[in-house]
């Protein structure tokens, strides 16, 4: 357990300096999800033909929403559905997540992917630790997880994988140092 957490705390802490783990709805750059070869892509959508609702959320994208590929605005108009159900307080999370994504450079937004894509192609159980640890992270005061992000960022990239073995979050169920 110990070299898969090291990675796992590692690679999680590399996401939180870089950028958010998720993206945001409409800052997404990621190209979209492969398209099944037997189905036709779906028609363009022009801006006109979205309902007030689809508008609304999507108003970020109005002025280039009629140069997206119509898999694009198929993506988007997915998220936008899926936004109408979440309750405001998620809503306001995500919008805070929005507003540090459009801060970011465009190599802290690449590196953010990259980094989510590494997530991605781990194992469940993996992933699991990696997720209770960002848990633990979150719980922490700001002072600590300052000091933690700080001592991250003075480590050699090749150390990196053994930080926690030494200094990194204290294990799950333990007080705060």
């Amino acid at each position: 357990m110990g070299r898969f957490f090291s990675l796992g705390v590692a690679m999680l802490l590399a996401a939180l300096l870089a950028g958010p783990i998720a993206t945001p709805l409409h800052a997404q750059d990621f190209p979209p999800p492969p398209q099944d070869q037997n189905l036709p892509p779906p028609p363009p959508r022009p801006w006109s033909s979205l309902n007030p609702a689809q508008r609304d959320v999507l108003s970020p994208l109005r002025d280039k929403w009629d140069t997206l590929p119509p898999s694009r605005q198929q993506n988007m108009l997915q998220k936008a559905e899926h936004w109408v159900t979440l309750p405001p307080e998620k809503r306001d999370e995500v919008r805070l997540r929005i507003a540090h994504w459009q801060e970011m450079t465009p190599d802290q937004r690449k590196q953010a992917r990259a980094n989510v894509q590494q997530f991605r192609q781990l194992p469940p159980e993996q992933r699991a630790k990696l997720h209770a640890a960002f848990e633990r992270f979150q719980e922490l005061p700001p002072e600590q997880r300052d000091r933690l992000m700080q001592q991250w960022q003075a480590i050699p990239p090749g150390q990196r994988m053994h930080w926690s073995e030494h200094q990194g979050l204290p294990p799950a169920g333990t007080p705060e140092h």
